[in-house]
């Protein structure tokens, strides 16, 4: 069973980016007479977020796309969520090499492509080094061991680095950020990922999330849908907060309203099979 398959639950929002820059699905349900509220009435919202408030926001430009007058994304006018896509790859990159884990991957993502979370990191821009900027062993000296101690910055992070809420209370800072080379997380065994890759880091301990997330069943996507094809893809912090993880989890939003049918169509009865026969 191929990976297209398996993600039964791949977001609708997927498709609508796919349909010639997810713009003409939207064109063809409404005639220039019937378009939705918002190109008439309401202001639309401007500022908006991908998957975590705050932490994946993006601004909508008008007229993005000069061949459909359409903007780089549609916000809800009711969550501030991002809609739908004009373009899902501006300002990605590639995701870089994924390891072999004898998954149905088989360790291939040359067409996977993710947003850098480094330049949204508040504390990893404050100077032209990153964290290196105040942690280079002079200014806020290295720490001789990951013996958990308070700590006086950061509390708009962590209130109080005495308790952590990532895995109980079992672990603390250093145990995911590298103490030598704080712009880069570490895993357990030591190794350095990019803050651009944490599903590396999280996958060490979540391995079963992290399968599923490979597979396309956990998380999310969108792009092509070709085997093989290229496609975006969410990494484990563009939804989730790894320090907050037991008071403010993943909460799906509220679906939005079905979109309106084609003029003319009172129900959606051409979508329904009879016996396999459409």
């Amino acid at each position: 069973m191929d990976i297209f398959h398996r993600n039964s639950r791949i977001s609708l929002l997927a498709l609508s980016c796919i349909l010639v820059g997810g713009l003409s699905a939207y064109g063809i349900a409404y005639s220039a007479e019937e378009k939705p509220v918002e190109a008439h009435n309401a202001q639309p919202v401007t500022d908006c977020f991908e998957s975590r408030i705050g932490y994946s926001s993006v601004t909508r430009v008008e007229n993005a796309v000069p061949e459909y007058g359409y903007p780089n994304v549609k916000c809800s006018q009711t969550t501030g969520g991002v809609l739908w896509w004009a373009d899902p790859f501006v300002g990605t990159v590639p995701m870089g090499e994924m390891p072999k884990i004898g998954d149905i991957t088989h360790g291939d993502f040359s067409n996977a492509v993710v947003r850098p979370r480094e330049p949204l990191l508040t504390y990893f821009n404050l100077g032209p080094n990153g964290c290196k900027t105040c942690h280079d062993g002079k200014i806020v000296p290295t720490p001789k061991n990951k013996k958990p101690r308070l700590i006086s910055m950061h509390q708009d992070i962590v209130n109080n680095s005495l308790e952590l809420m990532h895995g109980r209370g079992a672990i603390w800072c250093l145990d995911c950020h590298s103490a030598t080379n704080r712009n880069h997380l570490v895993d357990r065994e030591g190794n350095e990922f990019s803050f651009n890759q944490p599903q590396k880091l999280c996958g060490s301990c979540h391995g079963e999330n992290y399968i599923d997330w490979r597979a396309g069943v956990h998380g999310k996507r969108i792009g092509s849908w070709v085997k093989g094809g290229k496609k975006r893809w969410w990494v484990c912090t563009e939804c989730h907060n790894p320090h907050t993880v037991q008071v403010n989890r993943f909460n799906p939003l509220k679906p939005e309203p079905p979109p309106a049918l084609p003029r003319g169509m009172k129900n959606a009865n051409y979508e329904r099979t009879d016996e396999g026969k459409h």
